[in-house]
């Protein structure tokens, strides 16, 4: 098992798509030849095992809660005398419950098969390979105890009747609730590792404040996130922040910072100012086009290279200098920008 953020997430391009589109539930299933005592070389995967990838990928998406992670599951077959897909739904719901993944309902799946002699036939639960081979039919059936999330069927006859494939379902239903009963046994033996195990947390501030996060040409962000190791995603318009990072201390860290820093201003503290008013800023930085001015509540605003004096400019350097006290008047609001000019 593999957690990640949103940016994670496998970018894909299909044919007939006209942009990309983006996959954040990965199941990859690997079946060497090894695992059935054959000797064959190892590449890329075939189509069997994409088939049986996206059987289980089916199986547990729509029952996993991922509030946003990208999350691949990789299943190794090492040794195979049945259904390896069913296993690997089994595995991979386990695998979700030890990375302290939520999962609505346990998740499990078994193959059924028949063996049909004239109007004789006989319904298989967990069939082996030879019983797969010999039978009539493989129905891989995924689910939890009360619905079917995934389900196959290869059959070898012309078609079956539908009481024999309503017997199929509910034995397999049986089979799935005695499977779920001896995995929810093992769940509740699962030791998380607290210290390392990756995280996520989603959190929500006042969407004013978010240029306060991103700071100055994004110096504040990168700051915070090289401070903390983590991975921040913002949606500037609701105000969400999602963090993502390799254990839980860095996530909270990052938190806390990031609420300190919003702490400090309050929405009310933002709309004090209007067109007109006059304030004395300290000069925090200076640019090309003009300098960014710190105002008091620790708010900036940007001062134009022309609002800076009735004549010309021609380096804002030779006005003012970084560090400088000056009275400024509040000109414009564009968005949560300030715009400032030299106070008469």
């Amino acid at each position: 098992l593999t957690l990640g953020g949103p940016k994670d997430a496998q970018m894909f391009e299909g044919l007939t798509d006209r942009g990309t589109q983006n996959e954040s539930f990965m199941v990859h299933y690997n079946f060497p030849g090894f695992s059935v005592g054959e000797a064959s070389p190892i590449g890329a995967p075939r189509r069997r095992e994409l088939g049986h990838g996206n059987l289980a990928k089916r199986a547990l998406e729509g029952a996993t809660v991922r509030n946003g992670q990208t999350i691949r599951l990789v299943s190794e077959i090492l040794e195979s005398n049945g259904s390896s897909s069913m296993a690997t739904v089994c595995g991979g719901y386990m695998a979700l419950r030890a990375g302290d993944i939520d999962v609505c309902d346990p998740i499990a799946g078994v193959a059924m098969g028949m063996v049909q002699e004239g109007d004789r036939h006989a319904i298989l639960t967990d069939i082996m390979g030879l019983e797969d081979h010999d039978g009539d039919l493989d129905f891989k059936v995924a689910g939890s105890k009360e619905g079917i999330t995934a389900m196959q069927m290869d059959i070898k006859l012309g078609g079956i009747h539908l009481d024999v494939l309503k017997e199929a379902l509910y034995q397999a239903k049986e089979a799935r609730a005695h499977i779920i009963d001896i995995m929810m046994a093992s769940e509740d033996t699962i030791e998380l590792n607290e210290g390392t195990l990756p995280s996520t947390d989603l959190f929500h501030v006042d969407p004013s404040f978010i240029g306060d996060i991103i700071g100055q040409a994004g110096k504040t962000i990168r700051e915070i996130i090289e401070r903390f190791d983590v991975a921040i995603d913002i949606d500037k318009k609701k105000g969400s922040v999602k963090l993502t990072g390799k254990n839980r201390e860095g996530i909270k860290g990052a938190r806390d910072h990031i609420e300190g820093i919003t702490s400090g201003l309050t929405p009310v503290e933002r709309v004090e100012y209007k067109v007109g008013d006059v304030v004395q800023g300290k000069v925090k930085k200076i640019v090309d086009f003009g300098a960014f001015i710190e105002l008091p509540g620790g708010i900036d605003g940007l001062i134009h290279i022309s609002k800076l004096s009735d004549g010309h400019v021609g380096r804002v350097s030779d006005v003012i200098k970084e560090g400088d006290e000056l009275m400024v008047e509040i000109v414009e609001f564009k968005g949560n920008k300030i715009g400032l000019g030299r106070a008469k």
